[in-house]
């Protein structure tokens, strides 16, 4: 099974919410859309799911136009954010409630809740009610429930935001493992760039209602093709700076200049913006090619085993994704060191001219 949008807009009290949406979704595919809020990722699976109909253009299934098509016609499943099940049911009731409603034989419907239930790990609180279990146990019996039916499209509506860190990591990996032997559609929104790398596949960047890129996660995060797709794909976002190419140096600003690089040679002469991610940048000199550069510090957030170290001088801000707890006072200076190798550079349009070297093992 395929799943097309063609063309496809919704517009919602005047405001655009889906603004001519092109993409396709192939079977056994593992999708993440990405986007901030409001982006309009739930509009885009409520299209999918044929919640909404799209006020201009198509969807299609195999080729098949299926845009008047109501929900209860089509095989599919939602889960959402919150924790959705009958709280008068138990565990083993509410995964099996769908199947109930499809009539399936009794038999049938034993062998898909035990199947289900042991590949979310939740075998032994079949008996509980929901009010007994915990977050995370809730949110795997929602899943169950999705996933019992076997439908041929499977939408993630943000499913985990609302769990803690530990939970969310552990049905990540549970959830690509699922998903590696079913031969069905999943989509997945986010507003986290870092868990759409570790939930892999492909990733469709949404941006105000648009799809702006969409590709096998690793060709997107890699070569963002404008400012708004390096923006959204970098967690802290990717930093910014003006700058310009001269015959024989870049310069920032005309603050700081560095001679020109072997593979920045190709870029004509002329202004551009400069991106680095936050995670390049160090405390230490780490390459040949690094540049120093004077900043002051103006806050250091510290997250776990990072700190997220924002620092700036008269000419720029920057933040810096540093391992390890870094403990500085407000206005302490320092330096920094800035590779020019991983260098991301845009025209003044905002498109992508230029991407760092990956090697394979990146």
């Amino acid at each position: 099974m395929s799943l097309t949008l063609e063309n496809a807009s919704r517009v919602v009290d005047g405001v655009p919410h889906i603004d001519d949406a092109n993409i396709t979704f192939e079977a056994g595919s593992f999708n993440v859309l990405l986007g901030r809020t409001l982006a309009g990722k739930t509009s885009l699976m409520r299209l999918m799911a044929g919640l909404d109909k799209p006020d201009t253009g198509r969807v299609l299934v195999d080729g098949r136009d299926v845009t008047s098509e109501s929900v209860q016609r089509r095989n599919i499943s939602m889960i959402y954010q919150q924790f959705i099940n009958y709280p008068n049911l138990t565990v083993w009731e509410n995964i099996a409630s769908p199947l109930r409603l499809a009539k399936m034989a009794d038999s049938e419907i034993k062998r898909r809740v035990q199947e289900t239930a042991a590949m979310l790990q939740i075998e032994p609180l079949l008996q509980r009610y929901p009010l007994e279990l915990s977050g995370g146990q809730q949110q795997r019996t929602a899943m169950a429930r999705a996933l019992v039916k076997d439908a041929t499209l499977v939408l993630f509506d943000e499913p985990l935001v609302n769990l803690d860190y530990k939970l969310r990591e552990e049905l990540r990996t549970e959830l690509r493992e699922l998903f590696k032997e079913r031969n069905c559609i999943a989509v997945y929104a986010t507003t986290e760039a870092n868990e759409a790398l570790a939930l892999g596949g492909v990733t469709t960047l949404l941006h105000e209602g648009r799809i702006i890129q969409s590709g096998p996660v690793t060709s997107v995060y890699r070569q963002p093709t404008n400012v708004t797709a390096a923006e959204l794909f970098s967690e802290p976002p990717i930093n910014l700076i003006q700058g310009r190419v001269t015959e024989t140096e870049i310069t920032f600003d005309d603050y700081v200049h560095h001679p020109l690089t072997k593979e920045l040679s190709k870029l004509r002469p002329g202004d551009y913006q400069f991106g680095i991610r936050p995670s390049h940048i160090s405390l230490v000199p780490q390459n040949d090619d690094d540049l120093e550069l004077p900043m002051n510090v103006e806050l250091a957030e510290i997250s776990g085993s990072e700190t997220f170290m924002h620092v700036h001088n008269e000419h720029f801000d920057m933040v810096l994704q540093l391992m390890g707890v870094h403990e500085y006072k407000s206005d302490t200076p320092i330096k920094v060191y800035l590779p020019i190798s991983k260098l991301f550079v845009f025209g003044p349009d905002g498109d992508l001219v230029h991407a760092p070297y990956h090697s394979s093992k990146e």
